[in-house]
């Protein structure tokens, strides 16, 4: 085990989350599944009361720790990509099973977990500061997803 991992705190679904992860995002894996030993009280021995899983290269723990807290959007999974097709791929896939769209390229998957689809044009354009990221600063507030060729567009005035 790393000697930093993130804990996510699921209601009952950390392994089915883990398992949509790393079908969607590459470096993603599941691994251990650990089961109550006893009771406890959000689940029965013999639950998955753990999951070890990393996304795109990142290592997290998935905890069924039962309803009493929900995930917003202080936290959240940034994913870098590389051109539109990628950028679909990834919203299509939270927002299509059962997520929800957002704005300026921030989703939510049916966990509950926020997620930023960001490609690295807009982060490009903003490191290159001045007008150029302003531009692109300015189209992406008025984006869900974040359209590829607009802020390319806007790069370049």
């Amino acid at each position: 085990m790393p000697k930093n991992t993130i804990c996510l705190w699921y209601d009952k679904d950390a392994e089915a989350a883990a398992r949509f992860y790393s079908e969607i995002f590459p470096d993603s894996v599941v691994g251990a599944v650990h089961r109550a030993p006893s009771d406890y009280p959000a689940g029965k021995e013999g639950e998955v009361l753990t999951v070890e899983f990393t996304v795109a290269g990142l290592p997290c723990i998935g905890l069924n720790g039962g309803p009493e807290f929900k995930h917003n959007e202080a936290f959240s999974f940034q994913i870098a990509t590389d051109d539109q097709e990628e950028t679909d791929r990834y919203w299509n896939a939270i927002v299509g099973n059962g997520g929800q769209e957002s704005v300026c390229g921030w989703c939510k998957d049916k966990w509950g977990i926020s997620w930023q689809i960001i490609p690295r044009v807009l982060t490009d354009a903003m490191a290159a500061g001045g007008d150029e990221a302003k531009r692109a600063f300015d189209a992406m507030m008025t984006m869900v997803k974040i359209d590829v060729a607009a802020i390319e567009a806007a790069r370049r005035g």
